[in-house]
Formats: C-alpha cells, sequence, structure tokens
C-alpha cells in the first residue's frame, strides 16, 4: 500500500504536515508560512501549573491541531478526524485509509520515535507525521521536519500513537476529506481571517499567562526566579523555555520568522505595504527571542547565576513583549479592500 504522496521538509511539524496534506489534494498556492498564518499559529502561553518533564509548560504557537482545522476551514475543506481507545481499531482505520491511497496526518509521541537522535527525545506527545504507505511491516512516514521518508514498524507506531502523559494523542489520525480547487479569492479571505483571528489571541484575550500579556508576566516572574525558587530549579525552569523555544518549537523563536514570512507572501494577495513592514518587527522579535535563548542557556549552564542575568534575561522577554504588541496592533489597523 502506497499512495501518490510527495515529500517536503519544513521546519514545524504541523506546518509542514497542513501544507503536504493539501497539496497532495491539489492546493498547490499553499506554502508553510501560509499555512502558519492562515492557521493563526503564533502564540504564547505560560501555564505554571502544567508540568512537562519537571518544568511548566510553555508554547509559543497555538494548540496541536488547531494550524491544520483551520486552514481547511479557511479554504473550504472538509476534513476527517478521529481519536481511538483500542490500538487495533486505530491500526484498521489508518489500513483502510492508505488502502484507499489516502496519507494520514497523525499526532504522536517524539520519545518512541526511533528515528529522532536521542538526544531530541523526551516526553512529548504533539508531534504531527504522515503515513503515506506501508511495505511488509514497516509504515513509510513523511516526517516534515526530517531531510528524507523513513519508516516506522507496526509495533513503532503504534507506541508513538499511543503515548502516554499530557497530551496523549490516543491514535490520533487526520487527512482533507475530499479535493477542492481553492480560488486565489478564498486564499485572501483565509489570509484577512488567519491575521484577524491571530491578532485577537495574542492581544485579546483575558488574563495575564496568554499572548503578549503573557510574555510579559513571564519576563517579570523570571527576574524573581532566582530568589524565589532556588538557582537549580530557576535554571531548570529556563532550560524548559528554551525547550519548548528550540527543540518543541523551530529554533530561536523561529515561529516568529515563519509569521514575517507568511506576512511577505500575504503581500502577494493583499499589496498593501504595511505588511512588509510588520514582518520586519516578527523578524526582529525572532531575533530577541533566540538572544533570549542563548542567555538562558548560559544561566542553566552555569556560566551566568548573578540576580543581573536573570534581570536581563526578563528584560529580553519584556522588550519582546512590546514589540510583538506593537506588530499586531499595527496589523488591526490594516484596511483590506477584499
Amino acid at each position: 500500500m502506497k499512495s501518490n504522496f510527495e515529500h517536503l521538509q519544513a521546519a514545524h511539524c504541523e506546518n509542514g504536515v497542513t501544507t503536504n496534506l493539501l497539496k497532495s489534494v491539489g492546493v498547490q498556492q499553499l506554502t508553510e508560512p501560509l499555512a502558519f498564518g492562515i492557521g493563526s499559529g503564533l502564540f504564547f502561553i505560560y501555564i505554571p501549573l502544567l508540568k512537562i518533564n519537571n518544568g511548566p509548560a510553555f508554547a509559543f504557537r497555538t494548540m496541536p491541531g488547531m494550524i491544520f482545522k483551520r486552514t481547511c476551514k479557511s479554504l473550504g475543506i472538509p476534513v476527517v478526524r478521529k481519536k481511538f481507545s483500542s490500538p487495533q481499531e486505530a491500526e484498521k482505520v489508518l489500513q483502510d485509509c492508505l488502502a484507499a491511497g489516502q496519507p494520514v496526518g497523525c499526532q504522536v509521541g517524539v520519545y518512541y520515535l526511533t528515528y529522532f537522535p536521542k538526544e531530541y527525545r523526551f516526553h512529548f506527545n504533539a508531534h504531527n507525521l504522515i503515513v503515506y504507505g506501508k511495505e511488509a511491516d514497516n509504515y513509510l512516514i513523511s516526517d516534515p521536519v526530517m531531510e528524507t521518508v523513513t519508516a516506522l514498524t507496526s509495533y513503532e507506531l503504534q507506541r508513538v500513537r499511543f503515548a502516554k502523559g499530557a497530551l496523549a494523542p490516543r491514535g490520533q489520525l487526520y487527512y482533507p476529506k475530499e479535493s477542492k480547487p481553492v480560488t486565489e479569492e478564498q486564499m485572501r479571505k483565509a489570509i484577512k481571517t488567519g491575521i484577524k483571528r491571530n491578532v485577537r489571541d495574542m492581544l485579546h484575550i483575558p488574563g495575564n499567562i496568554a499572548g503578549v500579556s503573557g510574555i510579559r508576566y513571564t519576563g517579570k516572574k523570571i527576574k524573581n526566579w532566582r530568589d524565589k525558587l532556588g538557582p537549580q530549579k530557576a535554571g531548570l525552569y529556563l532550560a524548559q523555555l528554551v525547550r519548548m523555544q528550540e527543540e518543541i518549537g523551530t529554533g530561536g523563536g523561529g515561529f516568529r520568522f515563519i509569521y514575517g514570512a507568511f506576512l511577505q507572501q500575504a503581500h502577494a494577495y493583499h499589496p498593501d505595504d504595511k505588511l512588509l513592514d510588520i514582518a520586519k518587527q516578527f523578524t526582529k522579535a525572532g531575533d530577541l527571542w533566540r538572544t533570549a535563548a542563548v542567555q538562558a542557556s548560559g544561566i542553566y549552564k552555569g556560566r551566568l547565576g548573578k540576580q543581573e542575568d536573570y534581570n536581563l534575561m526578563g528584560d529580553y522577554l519584556l522588550e519582546v513583549a512590546d514589540l510583538e504588541k506593537q506588530a499586531f496592533q499595527a496589523l488591526s489597523h490594516i484596511k483590506w479592500h477584499s
């Protein structure tokens, strides 16, 4: 069983799965940045009470699955999404899809992905990949963050599809229900919808843990971590921030770079030069996130450790919060003509 599927590498797993699956049903206009922007993928949230690998949860993008769901909805493409309580039923449905020539996206755990280098394997259950065929006992895998296609045995695939813990995937699979042409007008509307939703998510969610308010809140908290948590635990928390940013994300605030690329590509559909100017602000935000990651790593590894080092780390995030707030406010003032 093998579908007619083309593997394309991407910077981030769900962006890549979304782009590759939609290209397989004929949406040739779509790129990774467009999928990310239409899916309103840019986000930030700090959840102190949710622990992952003994550290608080940080996220630099929207909830797993939302980029695919939102992008398909905005482009008028119906979606099939299923979760399972039985591994046997999950495998049967997967095999039925492959027999019909339908590649499917799967949410999986990272820890037991045998083709990942060991240093990249840890307990995180919101990775996405595509299963596009089966040969003997090997499922053919297109993991967008890998340069080439790979494979997992049926046991290995079942193990990652039913990983335990936070965000347990429960065998989840998903795919576009049908092939539909997408018009340039649909692309324009989808881009506008994606930007407006991202403005809402980053500027207008109540409370202080999400969006630009969450970045600012985290920056202020970091300044108190050394005294409140002690150097060892504070260092572990900063390591968690970097891990969620660099390894689960796309590296150095890479989602900000992708969003900047999205705005540049959106300019072809909405030729307002303000989009190009705002794109530069997101690129600058990505650079600041990268600088903050270097500072956090220095503290975690013991090269830094004075209170002023924590203060500087916090100040980086406060500067990022101001920059991203200005950028999203500028986006909220764009005059849309279609």
